[in-house]
């Protein structure tokens, strides 16, 4: 097995369990011991400081009568500074109180946040789309997945010349695992190698950075180029999920990837639950990542539309939400009468039009007693042989019934607003459609029906955000608008791994077809490692502020009330090409986010939580000040309230520029809302000129936030803002 850098060949033994039983939310080897993580901050940065000795002094010095049987899993030796122990309860306790342990915490299982989409955003193939070829070449993105497929045509190095001289990284994907020039790097953080089993990895990586590949389909659907925002670019692999997303892996693949010299990294893991920026492994490392100039995009998660359902929530990463673009696959069935219904199904499945008998779940049930049941297409309450050689019809649908049972398609009602792949010919029907199908099967003698191969539909509707991308507020800083903004994550056909099969049997494919905030948070990185390649010297906060401020503006979907409105898309829709020339950015630093942590009020141990160092508090911002491309703030009451917001603004357009601003009302709402000054006169690049935003009212809806948007333009370049005002009740951060 290849084992990363930081792995020592003194450790007393590699614990292959952790990620290969554990089914609770924390890893367990005995009852009474399980795996934490012991963070330490940032790197001393003394010459004679080994951390690998240091961490086994720790643990030699707290488990001396076991030494055996309670083994270090993994170091962190490279950005910053800690291990990952199994450990009981009281040796937790000691060494939490030992001197250089910033913090220990349980080791968490995450999640996974599982073509056309970059010509609809303006990115077109060829010699369409401007493009910095020699700097797009020495740009690294950093895929924190599931693993890579290093075979596939997406990531094939014809044509490229060596790594950039910056890569530090090293190839450890594991036994019969290649690198090559395109695809620079790869690591692994549990036993095995580097190689995606699941294809979600493959797929993140292939929409960020893949090559053009021509003459891609998924079975024929989709049929075109597939290729990346950035397909000239590198790219790192670093796998973390094995099954499941371990803290301690993702916070080592965080502290390679930094040291390895990546330039962008993007992350395509949540959790359903909300932790505290200093329990939270993705903002750590996020943390450190943009401490060294490189931003961290990370998927907004896939539970909404529930209100304050994202757990993506630190300022310093760029959060992303999942909408749809101008294409979307149907399958549309043909009834005995002639009357054809359109539903949703990516199915690549070809029955040339030939109609079969139907059989409704409740009429197929195994007992009486089962009708129920088997209107819902249990896989208990269902006859296989009324089932085999027809199409099942269910209210609902589990995948794999209508395949176990023999039949040779399915309908059943979806009210989703995405297609799934399945394995066999499927087609999910509205409720008014379904319902006209149901009256159809009652009606018809012998009713039947022929369910066709999908096809793809094109739209010129505005991008609406998908059901399942999850929405704010924000429940830790409630005055910092999440999500950040919106990308394609509809439907996204991709690379694929050869060991997943997107159905029930060993059918492998090149390309699949997937949607979710796993797909469009790859989308938004490759943007900005779009942005980076006119822009090398740029921040992490100037890049995600040139994608926030030029955003495509979104109108309310329909969801109703906060699932509709920036709490569900953010700043908008990315538009790649505007955001390569924003005319102005909020910038940040690190020492302004270290403000911010300290005028939330943390103590200085939660404060080195966070950032990995001892940090005094000489000034304080208030989550409202902090100088973010979006202003939101959460009221106390509905009454009458005033509230102002603090921003600065720097010029890296055009100098001798005017801009002025102009303010637009959104949802009808009444907010009052002054810019001071109105008017910002820039007469050089890179100046910085400050104004406030002071929005008032009275009687807010606390079902709804009032919002507007700020535009400051100088004719050329139209900088937006969101400006968001809400009251009522949120959840707030459940108990760690």
């Amino acid at each position: 097995m290849a084992t990363r850098g930081a792995f020592s060949s003194l450790l007393l033994c590699l614990i292959a369990l952790l990620f290969l039983n554990s089914v609770s939310a924390v890893t367990h080897d005995h009852q009474d011991k399980q795996v934490y993580i012991i963070y330490m901050g940032s790197l001393p940065s003394r010459e004679d400081y080994t951390p690998m000795s240091h961490h086994m002094s720790i643990l030699q010095e707290v488990v001396r009568e076991s030494s055996i049987e309670v083994c270090l899993v993994r170091s962190y030796k490279r950005s910053f500074n800690g291990f990952a122990a199994r450990l009981t309860e009281s040796e937790r306790e000691r060494v939490a109180d030992m001197e250089g342990v910033v913090s220990v915490f349980p080791n968490k299982k995450l999640k996974l946040q599982t073509t056309a989409s970059w010509d609809f955003m303006g990115i077109k193939e060829g010699k369409g789309t401007k493009r910095n070829p020699s700097v797009e070449s020495d740009t690294i993105i950093g895929v924190l997945d599931g693993g890579i497929w290093p075979e596939s045509e997406s990531f094939s190095d014809k044509g490229f010349g060596p790594p950039p001289k910056k890569w530090k990284g090293i190839c450890a994907g594991g036994k019969n695992f290649s690198c090559n020039n395109k695809l620079i790097g790869a690591r692994h953080y549990s036993p095995g190698d580097a190689r995606d089993s699941s294809g979600h990895g493959t797929h993140t990586a292939s929409i960020a950075a893949g090559n053009a590949v021509t003459n891609t389909s998924f079975f024929g659907l989709g049929y075109g180029t597939v290729r990346g925002a950035v397909p000239s670019s590198r790219i790192a692999a670093y796998r973390v999920c094995a099954g499941e997303c371990r803290d301690d892996a993702i916070l080592s693949a965080f502290d390679d990837a930094i040291a390895d010299g990546v330039d962008i990294i993007t992350i395509s893991i949540g959790d359903i639950n909300v932790y505290p920026f200093e329990k939270d492994p993705i903002a750590i490392g996020a943390f450190h990542a943009m401490s060294k100039g490189i931003l961290t995009v990370n998927a907004a998660g896939n539970t909404g539309p529930n209100t304050a359902s994202i757990t993506s929530l630190a300022p310093w990463m760029l959060t992303v939400a999942a909408s749809t673009t101008n294409r979307a696959f149907v399958s549309k069935v043909v009834l005995g009468d002639g009357k054809t219904l359109v539903g949703k199904s990516v199915n690549g499945f070809d029955l040339k039009g030939k109609k079969f008998p139907l059989v409704y779940g409740k009429t197929a049930a195994s007992s009486a007693s089962q009708a129920k049941c088997a209107e819902d297409c249990m896989p208990d309450c269902l006859d296989a042989s009324l089932v085999k050689g027809k199409i099942l019809v269910c209210n609902r649908f589990l995948p794999y019934v209508a395949y176990t049972k023999g039949a040779v398609a399915a309908i059943f009602e979806d009210s989703s607003d995405w297609a799934q792949i399945h394995g066999l010919p499927v087609s999910g029907l509205q409720e008014d459609d379904f319902e006209s199908f149901l009256s159809y099967i009652k009606s018809a003698n012998s009713p039947d029906a022929a369910v066709l191969k999908s096809e793809a539909i094109f739209n010129k509707s505005a991008p609406k955000v998908l059901s399942f991308s999850s929405r704010g507020p924000n429940i830790i800083v409630a005055d910092i608008l999440k999500p950040d903004i919106t990308a394609p994550g509809l439907e996204i056909l991709a690379a694929n791994s050869l060991k997943a099969s997107p159905f029930y049997d060993t059918t492998k494919v090149k390309y699949s077809v997937e949607s979710g905030t796993s797909m469009s948070c790859p989308h938004a990185a490759g943007v900005a490692a779009y942005i980076k390649t006119f822009h090398p010297k740029w921040s992490p906060s100037m890049i995600k502020s040139a994608i926030m401020t030029t955003a495509w503006p979104m109108n309310a979907s329909n969801f109703g009330g906060y699932a509709s409105t920036e709490f569900a898309y953010g700043a908008g829709h990315v538009d790649p090409i505007a955001a390569t020339n924003p005319g102005l950015i909020y910038d940040l630093t690190k020492a302004d986010y270290i403000a911010f942590l300290c005028g939330m009020n943390y103590n200085v141990t939660t404060l080195k939580l966070i950032t990995g160092e001892a940090v005094t508090c000489t000034e304080k911002i208030l989550q409202r000040n902090l100088n973010y491309p979006s202003m939101s703030a959460k009221l106390g009451s509905n009454s009458t309230f005033t509230v102002m917001f603090k921003r600065t603004v720097t010029n890296v357009g055009t100098p001798n520029s005017t801009y002025k601003s102009e303010v637009v009302l959104n949802y009808g709402s009444k907010l009052n809302v002054k810019v001071s000054p109105s008017v910002l006169s820039m007469k050089s690049l890179n100046e910085k000129q400050t104004f406030t935003v002071t929005v008032s009212g009275s009687e807010l809806d606390s079902k709804l936030p009032s919002s507007a948007s700020l535009v400051w333009s100088d004719g050329t370049h139209n900088v937006k803002s969101p400006i968001v005002v809400y009251t009522g009740d949120v959840p707030s951060l459940p108990p760690p």
